[in-house]
């Protein structure tokens, strides 16, 4: 009984955290409505594939559905690969090619716990003209929300700092109200909050600040203006519990002097 103790409860979260009816669910997984109540209430015990074939109408993500596979008493099903290993090279030259194509435009991939993976040429020509504090950040420098929020990353150049720190925190306090990713997640965001001057509304942030498409961004440094605006896109249906999990964050430029100012940064390049 313990183990379905342990699976009901988290069927029974993961269903309303959907906004889903037990008959809804039922109907998407095509079982019956007792089934579901059974299963959550701990009067059954669900088969191995039932816990797929919820998680996947539920569409969970991969890392929680092995959770929900070892809550019901089974090993787990997706694996978890270093983004080097050469299992992941077909999603390394994914990544490659779309970091290319965003040239001039700066591009960078990270993590689920945001630490910075890939940039493409453009975001390293970005960072050198907006120079960072290396040695007050240390190894932080490595994670893109200590780049933004930290008072010597890219925060002193960030004229709509509070707009961009503010939907970039409900991104991250959102993530961190899952039951597995949030392990990891809730240590950043109390990191993030401790910096100076932080507002404490950023503890509860809007479910709108949360769900936002796109975040504009402008940047000044010696006169310099730039405003661009970021998408953070995910690949498509991957099996792999890193893959999945992998952001894309791609700017765009929001002016013709932005692209412009991109644009001879690159042809300075070489």
């Amino acid at each position: 009984m313990q183990q379905l103790s342990a699976v009901g409860p988290l069927l029974r979260r993961w269903r309303t955290s959907r906004g889903l009816s037990q008959l809804a669910l039922a109907e998407q997984a095509e079982v019956s409505t007792r089934h579901i109540s059974c299963l959550e209430n701990g009067k059954a015990a669900p088969s191995r594939e039932m816990v797929l074939v919820l998680a996947s109408a539920l569409d969970v993500p991969l890392r929680d559905r092995n959770a929900l596979l070892v809550a019901a008493g089974f090993a787990p099903l997706y694996r978890e690969s270093g983004i080097a290993e050469p299992q992941m090279a077909h999603v390394r030259r994914a990544l490659d090619f779309i970091l290319e194509r965003q040239e001039p435009f700066p591009a960078l991939v990270v993590n689920r716990r945001w630490d910075l993976l890939l940039t493409n040429r453009g975001a390293q020509r970005l960072l050198q003209h907006l120079p960072i504090d290396y040695a007050a950040l240390g190894p932080r420098a490595r994670n893109a929300m200590h780049l933004v929020f930290h008072p010597g990353g890219l925060r002193r150049w960030l004229v709509n700092w509070d707009e961009v720190s503010r939907v970039v925190m409900a991104r991250l306090v959102h993530e961190a109200e899952d039951d597995v990713l949030g392990e990891e997640l809730r240590p950043l965001v109390e990191a993030l909050m401790s910096y100076p001057d932080m507002p404490r509304a950023h503890r509860e942030p809007s479910p709108a600040h949360a769900s936002q498409v796109l975040v504009p961004v402008h940047l000044r440094k010696d006169g310099v203006e730039l405003r661009m605006f970021t998408t953070v896109t995910t690949l498509g249906t991957p099996l792999d519990i890193t893959a999945q999990e992998l952001r894309i964050e791609c700017y765009y430029p929001a002016d013709d002097a932005t692209e412009a100012w991109l644009r001879e940064r690159e042809a300075a390049d070489g």
